[in-house]
């Protein structure tokens, strides 16, 4: 079954690794970086998504410091 995001222009996409193949694939995205233990770029903030810091750890320490939240 296709994915619906696919139709969705890829420049909604945050992404800056310039040779993703999956740039604007949500589905192929998610499904890649949960089976490498991390998040996508869309979880985090445009400053940090550039860091390709893309962890559990690093998506908690944002929130934490972003957003108050206490783990």
């Amino acid at each position: 079954m296709p994915c619906d995001n696919q139709k969705t222009p890829a420049v909604k996409c945050n992404c800056t690794y310039s040779g993703c193949s999956r740039h604007g694939k949500c589905c192929e995205c998610l499904s890649y970086h949960l089976s490498e233990k991390q998040l996508p770029a869309c979880a985090f903030p445009d400053d940090v998504e550039r860091s390709y810091d893309r962890s559990f750890e690093r998506f908690v320490k944002v929130c934490k410091e972003r957003h108050g939240i206490e783990a």
